[in-house]
């Protein structure tokens, strides 16, 4: 028996994006990627590493699933979400959404999927279903992974069930558009100053300024950090340039977020935040390629280098949000946006 939605998939970069795109665009709302990230307040920096850790981790967004949350608050969005540990009772509540003619939002470890290349465990990985069979389910990610693909029901089953760092218990989502939907361009100003105000003001050093800051600081000490620098310094760099994050850490995103905001709203204060973000993606850019340059070479200096350009992002980007966080006051809506 196969039950299969007819949804509209588009090219995309960053798995939660791509999940809430499917979702909305099923509900009638059009709403571009980085707009969606911007939105959700994505943006943010973490420096994360631990004992049991392999090696340190550069984040470039809020934790997963915290976009969704501030996704769907911000718009006023019905967010049902489901986890429990049983797996049966788990894809119950995966397939009543589709067969009731709605996709629904996965949370899982990716390692498990069929159609992932690079096996490696994350827990935080999401997906869109929109349809199932006696064998496999079909699913919507990113382009990097294939946009529209099938995975058995046996590895979805796996990844779901999967425990470790940023897993849930089997979480599956869907979301719902009130019939009046206020404009989503009238909760751009709340979104970017809420992104602001934690970027700015993070509870602990390892997070937003501060911890680009820091990283700037450790990232010259990595070559003695790991045993196979040839290894671990160039997939530390892949996750920054590739691994779901439009490259440089999601600061292309939000640029491109942030350029659709300038045709929006007129204000110097936004304009000041998208040229420093235009600037600081191309200087994320340049942090891989040295990080990945001392890995493969051995060469400290890379690594030095890259810690004085961390150092200068993270002075960057504190400037481009503190305009940003101003915008509360004195952003008008451009008189031709339309509605």
């Amino acid at each position: 028996m196969a039950m299969v939605i007819d949804i509209d998939a588009r090219g995309t970069q960053h798995c939660e994006t791509t999940a809430l795109g499917v979702l909305l665009r099923h509900q009638g709302l059009e709403l571009s990627e980085p707009m969606l990230f911007g939105l959700g307040s994505g943006l943010s920096f973490i420096y994360w590493d631990s004992k049991n850790m392999g090696f340190p981790f550069l984040g470039g967004r809020v934790k997963p699933f915290a976009l969704t949350r501030n996704l769907a608050t911000e718009l006023g969005l019905k967010l049902l979400v489901r986890e429990t540990t049983s797996p049966r009772r788990a894809w119950e509540n995966a397939v009543a959404p589709i067969d009731a003619g709605q996709p629904v939002g996965l949370q899982l470890d990716s390692y498990y999927l069929d159609y992932f290349a690079s096996k490696v465990h994350f827990g935080g990985h999401v997906v869109a279903m929109y349809g199932y069979d006696d064998h496999d389910a079909y699913l919507v990610d990113t382009d990097q992974q294939g946009g529209t693909v099938s995975t058995s029901l046996t590895s979805l089953a796996q990844a779901r069930a999967a425990r470790g760092p940023m897993a849930a218990r089997h979480r599956s989502f869907t979301l719902t558009a009130p019939k009046k939907l206020s404009s989503p361009h009238d909760r751009i100003v709340p979104a970017i100053t809420a992104c602001a105000d934690a970027f700015l003001n993070p509870p602990i050093a390892n997070l937003g300024h501060r911890g680009i800051e820091k990283a700037g600081k450790l990232v010259r000490t990595w070559l003695q950090r790991t045993d196979n620098p040839q290894r671990d310094l160039p997939h530390a760099a892949l996750l920054m340039e590739k691994a779901g994050t439009g490259g440089a850490l999601f600061r292309n995103l939000y640029r491109d977020f942030l350029v659709e905001c300038t045709q929006l709203l007129d204000s110097s204060d936004l304009r000041t935040g998208h040229r420093l973000y235009t600037e600081a993606a191309t200087l994320w850019t340049e942090v891989a390629v040295l990080i990945t340059e001392a890995g493969n070479s051995g060469n400290a200096r890379c690594l030095a280098q890259a810690g004085t350009i961390l150092g200068e992002l993270s002075r960057m980007e504190r400037e481009a949000m503190q305009a940003l966080s101003r915008l509360g006051g004195n952003a008008w809506p451009h008189a031709d946006r339309g509605g």
